[in-house]
């Protein structure tokens, strides 16, 4: 998958970070060139430039881009790298980081916002989302750090379409809590009925991904 990340700081460097572990194409944006020596980062692209440019961004052929995250410290830039990436280049999927709350309400879809976020493991997981369908991602590590929530987008040709969410046979340590369907949240019970993209949110042990996985992945 290409991401596009526009800022490189802590947050940027993070995400991009993540996301290079997973062998995902990563190019980043900064104006700053010192910020490619003291990142660290190995396998990365880098383009040198104010992301908030059309110049800049056409360098970094966005339209070939599945995702842009806005990461720098500032809101505005976030919100116009954004907007540019959605209404110039088409860009299927765009994650914006907050970094006052009180402009939250400015990152929605108007501004070409898919996702507003402010924590750095969400935003990664919320990047790769987009094309893990049918895998289990990991949304947010509770601070035991021994539990997750965790998320899984059903696919259309998925053995569970049909089956009741009792049905299953989850790990021990696995507490579904929430069904998420037509972008409106559902108490999740026993005789719920799964369908097709359905977005099942589960508390789990993170011992346990593997077998929660593997339960909700069963042969056809």
């Amino acid at each position: 998958m290409k991401v596009v990340i526009a800022g490189a700081g802590s947050v940027g460097s993070s995400i991009a970070r993540e996301l290079l572990s997973n062998n995902h194409d990563i190019l980043l944006i900064d104006e700053k060139p010192e910020v490619v020596g003291r990142s660290g980062l190995k396998g990365a692209r880098w383009l040198i430039g104010d992301a908030c440019e059309l110049t800049t961004l056409k360098d970094a052929k966005l339209e070939e881009a599945d995702v842009v995250v806005s990461a720098t410290g500032d809101d505005k830039v976030n919100l116009v790298v954004s907007l540019l990436a959605k209404s110039e280049f088409g860009v299927g999927r765009t994650v914006g980081r907050v970094n006052n709350p009180k402009n939250d309400w400015m990152f929605d879809d108007s501004w070409g916002v898919d996702v507003a976020v402010n924590t750095p493991r969400l935003m990664t997981a919320l990047v790769e989302e987009a094309v893990e369908i049918g895998d289990l991602v990991r949304l947010l590590t509770l601070q035991t750090g021994v539990s997750a929530i965790v998320e899984f987008t059903v696919p259309h040709e998925s053995a569970l379409i049909g089956r009741t969410l009792g049905s299953i046979d989850l790990p021990q340590d696995c507490t579904a809590v929430a069904i998420l369907r037509d972008d409106a949240p559902i108490t999740p019970s026993p005789d719920d009925v799964v369908e097709a993209g359905d977005e099942l949110f589960f508390v789990a042990a993170i011992a346990a991904e593997d077998a929660l996985r593997a339960a909700l992945s069963p042969e056809s």
